[in-house]
């Protein structure tokens, strides 16, 4: 199925690169995005909050909420804030994981290897899922926590191939093809989860509908896995002379480290760059937070099917693979900087529209869903080609390290913000409000970024169009 949607549409050849690295490098979007479709965005909170609540003594299948407490390493913690703890978790954790991983891709001539690495951690992870079984919460937290730093990480590797692929002019059209033909992996393989979910569930059988989203998480594991294989034959490595002399004359690891440190004490030289990744840890935290307890919100919150959540994801992955290239070409016009802000207007239409949603009612919520997938591609493609644009040569690894932090899953303000005041007040539409602010927050801070001196004093060439 993949080769009849590569995107080897028409275009000059960029510096550098050809349609066929180019081509590589989109497909990893295609492989990864089945873990943030069918894992993250659909099935995995769920299914960890359900195992979870058996583990509290709730009854399984039962329509009204459970209110029972688990105690991880002794702590105790709701049922429900389970989850959004544990992504909280993660990217804590990756606060430390990913810039070093960032600094070892820009010293190492062999940037290939170490996105194989993560990304075959990350999906070995995935499949692991298969026993998770039972009352198994923790098992299923460790695994979860394993393969969303391995994302992560294989994700910055991923990131830090853009700068080799096109020029100033380029790169927002190469991040937004990369978007929408991920947006199509993500929804094909939804797509086939939600065959198998129709038509193998039984009406009044709750262990089922469990087990089937169990594999359906074991899939997405195994389509990362297999569809990377693909940008690992096509791309190729670049690698700048200075990262092969350093390869050659120390150890890339402990050398990651030094360097590292190096850019964290240096970093203050480029306050316009660190100004503009506070607003985007800012307004993509609240993105990730909708994309990430959305499915939640909809099954504890709203009382709708399993079926239902799924067919709205996928309404989302097919209209954001039209979405990402219409934003795309808006930035050709208007320059991605204020396409990036027009976005966030339309994200807070999103959260208020959300908290009115009625419950048991599943039109409006794909209505609601339709409206996301329009600007949920261009917002996210368009402000990583826009970083690219603020990173000093040779530093790509370590900044999108930076980067990756706060995007993909990995945020974790808005996940504590909203698991702290379900704990609080039991409500998962209050928790939904206090995602507002990070909308708010983000535009004003992205506002304020003097963009095209921001690029300039990074030592790049602006695109004609900002």
């Amino acid at each position: 199925m993949a080769a009849t949607v590569a995107p080897t549409v028409d275009e000059p050849a960029q510096p550098g690169s050809t349609r066929r690295e180019r081509t590589g490098w989109y497909f990893y979007d295609w492989a990864n995005s089945a873990f943030q479709t069918t894992v993250i965005t659909v099935f995995l909170g769920p299914f960890l909050t359900t195992v979870t609540e058996l583990a509290a003594g709730c009854e399984l299948g039962a329509r009204s909420s459970c209110h029972g407490y688990v105690h991880p390493l002794g702590i105790r913690v709701a049922a429900g804030s389970y989850y959004p703890y544990l992504i909280s978790l993660s990217v804590f954790l990756t606060v430390f994981v990913l810039p070093v991983v960032g600094a070892i891709a820009d010293r190492s001539p062999h940037k290939k290897r170490l996105l194989a690495l993560a990304a075959f951690i990350g999906a070995g992870a995935t499949i692991g899922f298969a026993f998770v079984t039972g009352q198994r919460y923790l098992l299923g937290g460790a695994l979860f926590l394993i393969a969303n730093i391995s994302f992560g990480a294989a994700v910055v590797v991923y990131n830090s191939f853009l700068p080799q692929l096109g020029g100033p002019d380029e790169r927002d059209a190469i991040s937004s093809r990369g978007w929408a033909i991920g947006y199509l992996g993500g929804g094909l393989l939804l797509a086939l989860n939600l065959v198998a979910v129709t038509m193998l569930s039984e009406e009044g059988n709750p262990q089922r509908t469990l087990d089937l989203a169990r594999w359906s998480i074991v899939s997405a594991g195994v389509w990362w896995a297999a569809f990377t294989l693909l940008p690992l034959r096509w791309l190729r490595e670049h690698p700048a002379a200075a990262a092969a002399a350093r390869a050659r004359d120390g150890n890339v690891l402990t050398d990651g480290f030094r360097q590292l440190g190096h850019t964290l004490r240096n970093i203050k030289a480029y306050p316009l760059t660190l100004f503009f990744l506070l607003a985007f840890l800012v307004y993509n935290d609240g993105i990730q937070t909708v994309i990430t307890l959305a499915s939640q919100y909809g099954t504890q919150e709203l009382k709708l099917e399993q079926s239902t959540l799924i067919v709205t994801i996928l309404l989302v992955q097919f209209l954001a693979f039209g979405g990402a290239l219409a934003l795309g070409a808006l930035a050709r016009r208007i320059g991605a900087w204020k396409t990036v802000l027009l976005s966030l207007v339309l994200w807070t239409g999103v959260i208020i529209a959300a908290f009115r949603l009625p419950a048991e009612a599943p039109l409006p919520f794909m209505v609601l869903g339709g409206c996301i997938g329009l600007v949920l591609g261009g917002s996210q493609a368009l402000s990583r080609s826009l970083f690219s644009q603020l990173i000093p040569t040779g530093k790509e690894g370590e900044y999108y390290g930076f980067y990756e932090i706060s995007d993909k899953g990995t945020s974790w303000l808005g996940p504590l913000a909203f698991g702290l005041v379900f704990q609080l007040t039991a409500s998962y539409r209050v928790g939904l409000v206090s995602l507002l602010i990070f909308f708010v927050v983000g535009f004003a801070l992205l506002a304020a970024v003097p963009i095209r001196r921001a690029i300039v004093a990074a030592g790049n060439t602006p695109p004609r169009v900002l």
